[in-house]
């Protein structure tokens, strides 16, 4: 079964302390497809500019996507640029350039309307609500979004949280939507207004999943080298989508195995410039990776609770 993602279709251009990159593939919609097509086909609703190089794509086609959500429109594509500091955890906007993603209005192709799984970019809690009008009963739908539309469209997006089931935010983000400062806390606050899962993305530092009642943590995979942390936390999502996609039901157990595909796609994200490294990832990259996550958290106590007192 194919992802519905909605999402932006972008060119960034990227300055690290290790390198640059200038007008590459960029937006949500594109790391989250590069990283979900690895397990699941994706049918991709966006917009790009008639300078847009839709040609480098095709590795989306070749892994089952389909691209005929993308609408090509005169003007100039969406454009990103930014700086990293050293420690890559912290970067600066040099430019931003909405071109013709400031007046994009998401259609959903016919073919598209009947997807079960669902997922919402980073963009506004108005064209959020607009996908969800035109697609007839999606099961899950996760979504995700930014300080940006917390402060500026508060009450469309609190009036999402009741249309979707899971929330996929970063640790500041959370806080700031709750307005508490303690991540349970928040996120309980949260679901008390609709999603059932809240997904917190903490970067190099994993991600956290709170359910109703339990939680699980998947740490971030410690790298040797991180070229380019840009869309890691879409990638993220991609995996944690594709995965769950693939397994065709929600359950604690594949949630689970989502949060860890996930954190594992979002740390191949950051081995190259933009998604040059998923481009030509195979399966075995993948299932080697995870298998290394499960060495670095199993271990066995030997013990009873009631040895342990």
């Amino acid at each position: 079964m194919s992802i519905l993602c909605v999402g932006s279709v972008a060119l960034d251009s990227i300055e690290t302390p290790f390198g640059k990159a200038d007008r590459v593939l960029g937006g949500s919609a594109v790391y989250f497809s590069a990283a979900a097509t690895v397990f699941n086909p994706v049918q991709l609703v966006g917009v790009v500019g008639d300078d847009y190089p839709i040609d480098d794509l095709g590795f989306l086609s070749e892994r089952g996507a389909d691209l005929s959500g993308i609408e090509q429109a005169a003007g100039e594509s969406f454009f990103w640029a930014g700086r990293y500091h050293y420690d890559l955890n912290t970067r600066d906007t040099l430019d931003t350039q909405l071109g013709v993603f400031a007046d994009f209005e998401p259609k959903i192709p016919e073919g598209f309307r009947d997807a079960r799984f669902v997922f919402l970019g980073n963009i506004d809690p108005a064209l959020q609500h607009d996908v969800l009008d035109q697609v007839a009963s999606p099961e899950v739908v996760a979504c995700d979004t930014m300080n940006f539309w917390i402060e500026g469209a508060r009450e469309p997006l609190l009036e999402l949280l009741g249309r979707v089931q899971i929330l996929m935010i970063n640790d500041e983000e959370v806080r700031q939507l709750a307005d508490e400062p303690n991540l349970l806390k928040a996120s309980r606050w949260v679901q008390a207004r609709g999603p059932d899962i809240v997904v917190v993305k903490k970067g190099e530092h994993g991600a956290i999943l709170f359910a109703d009642d339990w939680i699980f943590y998947v740490p971030g995979y410690p790298l040797e080298e991180v070229f380019d942390p840009t869309g890691a936390g879409d990638s993220f999502a991609g995996g944690f989508m594709g995965q769950l996609a693939r397994s065709g039901e929600v359950t604690p157990a594949t949630l689970r195995r989502a949060m860890v595909y996930g954190s594992a796609l979002g740390s191949f994200a950051c081995e190259r410039f933009s998604v040059e490294r998923l481009v030509d990832l195979g399966s075995r990259d993948v299932a080697e990776r995870v298998e290394e996550f499960r060495r670095l958290t199993a271990f066995e106590t030997h013990l009873t609770v009631e040895q342990h007192v």
